[in-house]
């Protein structure tokens, strides 16, 4: 497997954003049973912006990495630029990461979106526009 890009390494040793938010706008709870991954994120919306955003993980580095960097591309934008975010944009920010660890940045855009139609649910009784749960994480994805 190739080595992990230095941001990735840096961000698995100081993640950024870590923890709950009390009272959160949107909760995304996203697991994986093939490899055991679980991420939670949290979002706090003032005025349509992410004015905090919190995660917590149960994984390997690269999902670590991802959820921090996730966090970092999201706090304090729009919604509307929030929901740009893909995994794509996670890896390209943390400069790649191996194929086979691909699947933490969609596992990191899946609780991205999981929090969202949360707050979709909370405040509008409908969830996020095209939003489907995956019943399962798979390593294949891309």
């Amino acid at each position: 497997m190739e080595p992990y890009t230095d941001k990735v390494v840096e961000h698995f040793k100081n993640p950024r954003n870590v923890g709950e938010i009390e009272d959160a706008d949107g909760i995304g709870h996203i697991g994986s049973e093939v490899c055991g991954d679980i991420m939670d994120l949290y979002i706090k919306v003032k005025n349509n912006v992410l004015v905090d955003v919190k995660y917590k993980t149960y994984g390997c580095g690269a999902a670590i990495a991802s959820g921090s960097m996730l966090t970092e591309l999201i706090k304090g934008k729009t919604i509307d630029d929030v929901l740009k975010v893909t995994n794509k944009r996670v890896v390209e920010a943390l400069g790649g990461l191996p194929g086979p660890k691909v699947h933490c940045s969609v596992l990191a855009e899946d609780a991205l979106k999981s929090a969202l139609n949360d707050y979709y649910l909370k405040t509008t009784g409908k969830g996020l526009p095209g939003f489907k749960p995956r019943s399962e994480h798979s390593h294949d994805e891309k």
